[in-house]
């Protein structure tokens, strides 16, 4: 990858992260006025609340509610269900039209060409997920030996990338894949992919960049306190 694709990647990533994720996040923040929006336990609520902001009035145990979700919850949820576009609309010159994978890239390190599912992080996929995902890689094994791919090993060229995280943080679910294919994460899976050992960071903070242009104080606060006047209202 020379220069000018590491920067058009970065690039088209600050706008998929500005458009795709922190917009979404800030429409569902605006949504959390509504008190319903919350599966409210009134027997944790107040606990939370003293717990985290030493006592429980409306408006901390409005936070105690808040906090959690934006700041955890809603752009998580955001960030994994986006992901395909992030491949579709960023990663565009890896485009497969396999069924089933995501992406195609000559690894940079063993110059191998892969074969590659994109999941979001160490904990985002659950054991159902495991079958698909052998299934899938099944699939082109079988399609390799009717084309007689003879540079083909699955064993190889069958590979999950993990967007973020190390490989300490993996989740047994992908250490189960990891016994028959390869699952490459963070650092090593973006060094791969673009041949650059610091992209993962640079992607990092082109991210960052976007969030620094798109300060929500004022929508927290606006937000917050209409579900304080709720809560005050509600008499919890």
């Amino acid at each position: 990858m020379n220069e000018q694709e590491r920067q058009e990647i970065l690039s088209k990533a600050k706008e998929f992260f500005r458009s795709r994720v922190a917009n979404n996040h800030i429409k569902n923040t605006r949504k959390l006025t509504d008190i319903r929006k919350f599966n409210i336990n009134p027997f944790t609520l107040r606990y939370l609340s003293n717990f985290a902001f030493g006592d429980d009035t409306p408006e901390n145990m409005a936070k105690a509610l808040l906090y959690p979700r934006i700041l955890g919850t809603s752009i998580s949820t955001t960030f994994g269900t986006q992901l395909q576009y992030f491949c579709s609309e960023v990663l565009t010159s890896y485009a497969s039209t396999t069924s089933g994978i995501d992406i195609e890239f000559i690894d940079a390190i063993d110059g191998r060409r892969k074969y590659c599912q994109v999941k979001a992080g160490p904990n985002t996929i659950n054991h159902d997920d495991i079958t698909t995902i052998i299934n899938h890689f099944t699939a082109i094994k079988n399609l390799a030996r009717t084309n007689r791919m003879t540079d083909f090993n699955p064993l190889y060229d069958c590979v999950v990338g993990v967007f973020y995280g190390t490989e300490e943080e993996l989740s047994a679910s992908y250490r189960t894949i990891a016994k028959d294919y390869p699952v490459f994460i963070g650092q090593d899976f973006w060094h791969r992919l673009t041949g650059d050992d610091n992209f993962y960071f640079d992607l990092i903070n082109a991210f960052a960049e976007v969030a620094a242009e798109m300060d929500s104080t004022d929508l927290i606060n606006r937000v917050l306190q209409r579900l304080t006047q709720q809560i005050r209202d509600a008499g919890l």
